[in-house]
C-alpha cells in the first residue's frame, strides 16, 4: 500500500520540478473573479464616515438627511456619541445605495459631530513622547554585558531604524454581503476563508453554519486580511438592513490610512568583538511605534546570540492606525538593526563583514546551514573579487558597494483538512477550505496530489477558497504550504490505497504490492504487470472514491535560513541609491514547485527593495493626517529600481528530509539590512534609517565624510 511519507527523489514525477501556476491563465488574462470583480443582482454599494481627527470624542451622529437622499437604501452607525476615535480614518458610519457616487454622497452627508481632543503621531524616543504614551514591553538579559565590554578590543556605537510602512495591498479590503433568510454569503479580500466565518457569526448575532465564505482569488494581504473587520460586518449589517447584497471595499486612502501598516523600529545599538571578529557584548535601546495597539515583542539581537546581552524594547502609542502584522512580522526590523550594527562592528575591527559573520556562525541556530548558505551567496554575488574596505574612494561621484545579512524564521504548517475524490471515469478532485493569495497554493495542492496518484497536473481539479469544503487554517507565519500539503498528500493516499484494493485482484497480487506511476496502476517496479488509471477507476461502478485527510505532522518542519547580498551603486552628488543586485539563496525543506519558490522569494525581494529605498507613512504633526495616503506619493519601486535579482534554493541532502516547510515570510526579511549594508560600503558612511532616500545620502555624507 502506498505510504504517507514523502517519495525518494528518484521516484517523483512532480515534486521540485518548476511547473507552471493552474491559475496562470486565468489571471494572465483578465479571467479570474477577485472580490472586486463580483457583481450580484440587485447589488448596491457601500461607503464609509471616517473620522477626520487622530483623536476626539464623538458628540452627536445624525444620518436623517443622508437617508432622506436620492438611491440611498440604508445607514448603519458603527460607533455611538461618547466613544472615542483615536486615528484618522477610524469608521464612524456607513451609508448604501443604488451607486457608488450616491453612497459616497450619502456618506458626506451623515452628520457626525466631534468634540477634539490632543493627538499624537511622532516617531521619536520614549523621552520625547513621554511616559504616559510609552510601555516596555521587553527587558532581557543573558551573561554579564559590563564583562563583555571589557572583554571587547573593538566597539561599536549607532542609531539605527526602519519607518512605519502600509501593507498597500494590490486589492484592498473588502467584501461582497448576501442574505438569504438567515444565511449570510460573504465574498471576501481575505487570508483566512475558514477563519472570518465565526467572526461574522458572532459579530451579527447568527450561528456559525449560517455564514459562507467565498474567495477563490485574492489580490495579497501580507498579514493585513485576517479579521472579518468594522467594513466587513457594516457591509452584512447594511446588506441585512436593505435587503439586498452589498459591495463595500476599502478606497485606496482608507486601505493606506487604517487597512494594516508595520510598526517602525529604532534603536541605539553598542557592540563589542575581540580583534579577530569574536562578538563578546551587545546592548540596545529600541522603540517604535504602530499605532495605538501592541507592536510585537521585539527581541534583539536577532538571529546571533551574543554571549553577554542586554536589551530592551518600548512602544510608544500614537494615534496613527493600527498595526498588523506584516510579513515577516518583527523579522525585518530586527534583522535591520542587528546586521547593521554586526556590519559596522566588523569595519571598525577592518574586517571583511563575510569573513566577520562566518567567524561568529556557532552563535546562530543551525550554523552550518547558514554557513553554506553565505558562501553560496557569495559565490553567486562575487563577493571575493567586488567587495572593498568600507568607502574606499574610486574616481568619480558614483560609489558601488556590497552589503549582506541573513535571517530566519519557522514557517511549520497549520492544521488543515481535505477530501480527495477518485471518480469511476478516471477524474480525480481535491477540495478544501484554503486560500490563495497569488502564493501558489492551488497549484501545489495540485502537484501533491498528482505525484501520489501517479498523474498529471491537469487531470486533477482543485477546489479551494470556499467554506462550503473542509476547513483549513488561515495563511499567515508561512505555514499554509506544509499544512496543506501535508493534509493532501494523506488525502490522496488514503483515497489511492482504496483504489489498489479495487485493482489488486484484476492483477493476481496483494494492495501491497501495487503502486500508481505514469498514469497506470502497475506491480512495483514492474510496469509490464499494470492496467492504466482508467481501467483501475472502472472498477468502482457507479460509486466514486472520497478520502479524508488531515495535517501529518511527519511531512512537515519549521525552522528555515538565508543569506542575502546586495549589490548598489550611489550617486554622491545626487543622493540617488540605485539597485544593481540582490543575491537571495534560502532553504525550505523539500520543494514543492519550484518556479512558485523561486517567484516567492523574488516578489519578497522586490518587497523588499521597496521598503529600504522608497516606503514610509507620513505622518503631519500638526493635524494629526496621513500626507501620503495615494499611489502617487506613497512611494513604490518600479521595474526599473528593482535591478537583478538572483534565487538560489537550498535543496537535496540535508534539505529534503526536513520535509515541507513555508517559504512566504522568509526571503522579505533580509533585503533592507542587506542594503543598508551595502550603501555603507559604497559610502563610507552609514544612512541611519529606511527608507534610505537621496535627502538621508546627502545628510549622511555631510555629516561622516566628504563625498
Amino acid at each position: 500500500m502506498a505510504e504517507h511519507a514523502w517519495p525518494d527523489a528518484s521516484r517523483r514525477a512532480l515534486l521540485g520540478k518548476r511547473i507552471n501556476r493552474l491559475d496562470g491563465p486565468m489571471k494572465s488574462s483578465g479571467r479570474a473573479t477577485y472580490t472586486f470583480d463580483v457583481r450580484r443582482p440587485g447589488m448596491l454599494y457601500g461607503k464609509m464616515v471616517l473620522s477626520p481627527h487622530a483623536h476626539a470624542r464623538i458628540v452627536r451622529i445624525d444620518t436623517s438627511e443622508a437617508e432622506r437622499m436620492p438611491g440611498v437604501k440604508t445607514v448603519d452607525t458603527l460607533l455611538e456619541p461618547g466613544k472615542e476615535v483615536l486615528w484618522v480614518g477610524q469608521e464612524v458610519a456607513a451609508a448604501a445605495a443604488e451607486t457608488e457616487e450616491q453612497a459616497r454622497d450619502a456618506a458626506r452627508r451623515i452628520k457626525v459631530e466631534y468634540e477634539p481632543l490632543a493627538h499624537f503621531v511622532r516617531d521619536v524616543p520614549p523621552a520625547e513622547a513621554g511616559s504616559h504614551r510609552t510601555e516596555v514591553l521587553t527587558e532581557q538579559k543573558e551573561g554579564d554585558p559590563a564583562l563583555g565590554f571589557q572583554q571587547a578590543e573593538v566597539t561599536s556605537d549607532g542609531t539605527y531604524g526602519t519607518a512605519v510602512i502600509t501593507h498597500c495591498c494590490l486589492e484592498p479590503h473588502g467584501q461582497v454581503a448576501e442574505w438569504e433568510g438567515d444565511k449570510l454569503t460573504v465574498w471576501a479580500s481575505t487570508q483566512s476563508v475558514s477563519g472570518i466565518g465565526p467572526q461574522f457569526a458572532e459579530g451579527l448575532g447568527i450561528p456559525a453554519a449560517n455564514v459562507r465564505i467565498i474567495t477563490p482569488v485574492m489580490g495579497g494581504g501580507f498579514g493585513s486580511k485576517f479579521p472579518a473587520d468594522t467594513w466587513g460586518l457594516s457591509c452584512a449589517r447594511l446588506a441585512r438592513k436593505a435587503g439586498r447584497p452589498v459591495k463595500m471595499m476599502l478606497e485606496r486612502d482608507h486601505e493606506l490610512m487604517v487597512a494594516g501598516a508595520r510598526p517602525s523600529i529604532h534603536a541605539r545599538v553598542r557592540a563589542g568583538a575581540k580583534r579577530d571578529g569574536t562578538l563578546v557584548a551587545w546592548e540596545s535601546e529600541s522603540w517604535g511605534t504602530g499605532g495605538m495597539g501592541v507592536a510585537g515583542q521585539p527581541n534583539l539581537p536577532y538571529v546571533v546570540q551574543v554571549p553577554n546581552r542586554r536589551s530592551r524594547h518600548t512602544r510608544v502609542m500614537t494615534n496613527i492606525g493600527p498595526a498588523r502584522a506584516w510579513r515577516a512580522p518583527n523579522h525585518p526590523q530586527l534583522c535591520l538593526i542587528t546586521m547593521s550594527a554586526l556590519d559596522d562592528l566588523a569595519a571598525a575591527a577592518g574586517m571583511d563583514p563575510l569573513d566577520f559573520f562566518l567567524k561568529n556562525m556557532d552563535l546562530t541556530p543551525r550554523a552550518e546551514t547558514y554557513r553554506q548558505e553565505l558562501l553560496k551567496a557569495a559565490e553567486l554575488t562575487g563577493w571575493r573579487e567586488k567587495w572593498h574596505p568600507r568607502g574606499e574612494r574610486t574616481p568619480g561621484a558614483i560609489r558601488r558597494g556590497l552589503g549582506l545579512s541573513i535571517h530566519t524564521w519557522g514557517g511549520g504548517g497549520h492544521e488543515s483538512n481535505s477530501t480527495v475524490t477518485i471518480y469511476p471515469d478516471g477524474s480525480v478532485e481535491v477540495s478544501l477550505g484554503s486560500q490563495d493569495l497569488g502564493t501558489g497554493t492551488r497549484t501545489v495542492i495540485g502537484i501533491v496530489v498528482a505525484e501520489t496518484l501517479g498523474l498529471p497536473l491537469e487531470a486533477v481539479k482543485v477546489n479551494i477558497g470556499d467554506t462550503q469544503y473542509p476547513p483549513s487554517g488561515a495563511s499567515g507565519g508561512s505555514t499554509t504550504v506544509g499544512g496543506v500539503s501535508s493534509s493532501t498528500r494523506v488525502g490522496a493516499t488514503n483515497a489511492l490505497n482504496e483504489l489498489l484494493a479495487r485493482a489488486a485482484p484484476s492483477l493476481g497480487v496483494a494492495p501491497e504490492q501495487l503502486e500508481a506511476w505514469h498514469g497506470r496502476i502497475q506491480v512495483k517496479g514492474d510496469a509490464s504487470r499494470s492496467i492504466s488509471w482508467k481501467e483501475a477507476c472502472a472498477k468502482l461502478g457507479a460509486t466514486p472514491i472520497t478520502a479524508t485527510g488531515q495535517r501529518d505532522r511527519s511531512l512537515i518542519s519549521s525552522g528555515v535560513g538565508g543569506a542575502q547580498m546586495a549589490e548598489v551603486t550611489v550617486d554622491t552628488e545626487t543622493g540617488i541609491v540605485k539597485m544593481d543586485r540582490l543575491v537571495a539563496v534560502q532553504d525550505c525543506g523539500l520543494i514543492v514547485d519550484l518556479k512558485t519558490a523561486e517567484s516567492q522569494v523574488h516578489g519578497a525581494c522586490i518587497m523588499g527593495v521597496c521598503y529600504a529605498l522608497y516606503e514610509e507613512k507620513l505622518m503631519d504633526e500638526q493635524t494629526g493626517r496621513c500626507l501620503n495616503p495615494d499611489m502617487e506619493f506613497y512611494k513604490l519601486a518600479g521595474i526599473a529600481d528593482i535591478g537583478q535579482i538572483v534565487v538560489h534554493m537550498m535543496t537535496g541532502p540535508g534539505y529534503d528530509e526536513r520535509g515541507v516547510i513555508g517559504l512566504g515570510e522568509p526571503p522579505v526579511i533580509s533585503p533592507g539590512a542587506a542594503i543598508s549594508n551595502a550603501v555603507a560600503n559604497a559610502i563610507g558612511v552609514r544612512v541611519a534609517t529606511l527608507p534610505i532616500t537621496p535627502d538621508k545620502v546627502l545628510a549622511a555624507l555631510g555629516k561622516g565624510g566628504k563625498a
